[in-house]
């Protein structure tokens, strides 16, 4: 099912909370594909050693591939467990810095940013600062960037998406079945966004497929925040409905598939 639309109360207690197994989450998040960051850094005309600073980095998984690229990136993770986890895995990349804190409260020296960008996590920011202070930490014409990789269903779909589906509802589980890829539409920047940014680009992504194990994809239900905000005893209720579903189907390996998207938008 998609993800639902927190209200501010349960966006604050939720968006700390994806370190409990900083591991699985390593394993189990999927990573965009390198076409998504080479036209990242082709539209926002961005070279070797240009800063970019990364809201919600989680482990890296676009932290990574933009340090590949030779950017000096400062990455602002708010769960320490995450953020630990990210530094590791940056070591070999001398420029690249995390941040343990929040967004809203970070405040960076230096020069302007030659871009801001946000995978996945943006809908964490509280929303008076979500396109305003990025836009306020951008060079004149910077870019601000938001990507991501969406849950879809394709027609060819495992039947355990479809039965799984039943779980959800038992429990009351938000939010409606992903869709097939090609029935996702283009994600564009909103209009509280207009003020800061004109957008310059909405580009999507061939699907990408992830295989994993039950155990991998029980410790990936877990960590995602609807599962969480459904509360200690629905949330262990809904992941043992899963797991004898799983069981069920005889305990297949199963095939994820993502959406891959990416924005691009100019500091006005």
């Amino acid at each position: 099912m998609s993800v639902p639309s927190f209200d501010d109360e349960e966006r604050y207690a939720l968006r700390g909370g994806f370190g409990t197994d900083a591991q699985a989450f390593q394993r189990t998040r999927p990573v965009c594909p390198a076409a998504l960051f080479d036209d990242l850094v082709r539209l926002a005309g961005l070279a070797p050693g240009d800063r970019v600073a990364e809201i919600g980095p989680g482990t890296g998984q676009a932290t990574v591939p933009l340090a590949e690229r030779g950017l000096t990136v400062t990455a602002v993770e708010i769960d320490p467990s995450l953020a630990a986890l990210a530094a590791r895995r940056l070591a070999a990349f001398p420029a690249a810095t995390v941040v343990t804190g929040t967004f809203e409260d970070w405040e960076p020296g230096g020069a302007p940013f030659a871009a801001v960008v946000a995978f996945s996590a943006l809908h964490w920011v509280d929303l008076t600062v979500r396109y305003a202070k990025p836009a306020r930490l951008l060079r004149p014409g910077g870019a601000f960037a938001v990507g991501g990789c969406a849950w879809s269903r394709p027609a060819d779909a495992d039947p355990f998406w479809t039965d799984v589906q039943q779980d959800y509802r038992a429990v009351g589980y938000a939010g409606d079945p992903p869709p097939p890829p090609e029935a996702i539409p283009a994600w564009h920047l909103p209009a509280e966004a207009a003020e800061f940014f004109e957008e310059t680009a909405s580009l999507r992504y061939p699907p990408v497929r992830i295989t994993y194990s039950p155990a991998d994809y029980l410790a990936q239900l877990a960590s995602q925040s609807s599962t969480r905000a459904l509360g200690e005893a629905k949330s262990a209720e809904f992941l043992s409905r899963v797991r004898d579903r799983l069981r069920a189907h005889g305990s297949p390996d199963l095939t994820a598939t993502f959406a891959p998207f990416l924005v691009v938008g100019r500091r006005r």
